[in-house]
């Protein structure tokens, strides 16, 4: 089924209309998510004093908590909006990598399709908050334990089965790469294939090696991530417009949506003028981390729900302008996604 698009000049409560319909069909939708999986922690202390050793604040622990993050919060974050979601990646045998397990089980995600690895170190990233005892606690430093890329040849046999296994039943595929090796030449191959014979949505989100997922359907950069990949700044509008349609014809998209946080998103559209797509909600973020996952998460589920490119990036952009005032590593439901759409219909009539 296929949800067209109108001009761009159509009406809010017209496009809220079609929206709509389109989030009726996430439900069901059966997405894989190929990809790196990472234990979010976030570490709330109440700062105590300065301590005598050396000048730095000694913090009093109140809690820890950790959650999905990368790949795992992708996959979250689809289960939220109604899909059925399989994830294919790796842990290790260790504390962080089972609490992932159980948080991904608990939100519904199928994990039939992840490695435990007892030489594979969980990549977990610890997020060290501090406040007065009466205060907000903020994001004062974080840790990062990298997990190491795995040069086991039977590991990456069990990958590639794994994910030609969960294609069986896809609608669409995300790829949420972190660089830990998941996503690599034999499962981008794999993937490839899937897309030539299956004309499979997929969808990719790769934090450092953009140029090697090209011939996929298309992918969800932000400015910076772009102008690392150019190699050159995009000072305005009109220079995101030529570097992302470069990008795109470069990398063989049929659609590229790049992301520019407070400024909204691009997407530059095969055969299509640019299209801007303005921010919603509060101009000031309350906490970024993580919403690209959103965004690609909804994006995905629109296109492979049927609807258009300009569609699905008005959707995304919708739902990472929840998200964003969320705090921590967070996800969207689709009643909240729906709200937002009709709240801005209403607003704009």
């Amino acid at each position: 089924m296929t949800i067209e698009a109108h001009s761009s000049f159509e009406g809010e409560g017209v496009r809220a209309e079609r929206l709509s319909r389109v989030l009726e069909l996430f439900s069901g939708r059966c997405v894989v998510v190929l990809g790196d999986l990472v234990a979010d922690q976030f570490l709330y202390g109440e700062i105590s004093r300065v301590s005598r050793e050396a000048p730095v604040l000694i913090l009093r622990h109140e809690r820890t908590e950790t959650v999905p993050g990368g790949a795992a919060n992708c996959a979250v974050n689809l289960a939220a909006l109604g899909a059925r979601v399989t994830i294919v990646g790796a842990v290790g045998e260790d504390e962080p990598g089972r609490t992932l397990i159980n948080k991904l089980h608990a939100a519904g995600v199928d994990c039939g399709g992840v490695v435990r690895q007892s030489a594979r170190q969980t990549t977990t990233k610890v997020r060290i908050l501090a406040g007065q005892s009466n205060s907000m606690r903020q994001q004062v430093i974080r840790v990062d334990y990298e997990g190491t890329q795995s040069s086991d040849p039977i590991f990456q046999v069990q990958i590639s089965a794994l994910l030609s296994d969960a294609l069986l039943h896809a609608d669409a595929v995300i790829i949420s790469d972190y660089n830990y090796d998941v996503a690599n030449a034999a499962t981008t191959t794999l993937l490839r294939e899937a897309a030539t014979k299956n004309e499979l949505p997929i969808i990719v989100d790769s934090r450092f090696r953009l140029p090697e997922f090209s011939g996929f359907t298309s992918a969800t950069p932000n400015e910076a991530e772009v102008e690392q990949v150019l190699g050159r700044r995009l000072t305005d509008r009109a220079e995101i417009e030529t570097a992302g349609e470069e990008l795109r014809a470069r990398l063989g998209y049929r659609a590229l949506l790049i992301t520019r946080g407070s400024q909204g998103m691009v997407l530059l559209e095969r055969d299509a003028a640019p299209m801007h797509v303005a921010p919603v909600g509060a101009r000031e973020a309350v906490d970024v981390t993580g919403a690209g996952d959103t965004v690609i998460a909804a994006y995905t589920l629109a296109v492979a729900s049927g609807a258009s490119f300009a569609d699905a990036a008005h959707l995304a952009n919708y739902a990472g302008g929840l998200v964003v005032m969320k705090r921590g590593t967070a996800s969207i439901d689709r009643q909240e996604l729906l709200a937002s759409v009709r709240q801005a219909a209403s607003s704009s009539s």
